[in-house]
């Protein structure tokens, strides 16, 4: 980091009943991506409530949120 430069904000989130560190102001949208998931092959519910994910990209996560992110997998 150079000179003036501030490290990014995190706060401590659960996800699938773990702590994880990520940034503040972290959306559910960029959350899936920084876990490198697939959107289409996800749900997510953030604070016991499902989320469409037309909303992901303007729903921010805070600190203490709780999520469940379930991957559908396909099979037969």
């Amino acid at each position: 980091m150079g000179f003036g430069e501030t490290a990014p904000l995190t706060i401590l989130v659960q996800v699938n009943g773990e702590e994880r560190r990520i940034r503040e102001g972290q959306t559910i949208a960029d959350l899936i991506r920084v876990m490198d998931l697939d959107p289409e092959q996800v749900a997510v519910e953030l604070d016991r409530r499902i989320v469409k994910r037309a909303h992901w990209p303007g729903t921010n996560v805070s600190a203490g949120s709780q999520l469940e992110i379930v991957q559908f997998v396909g099979g037969g």
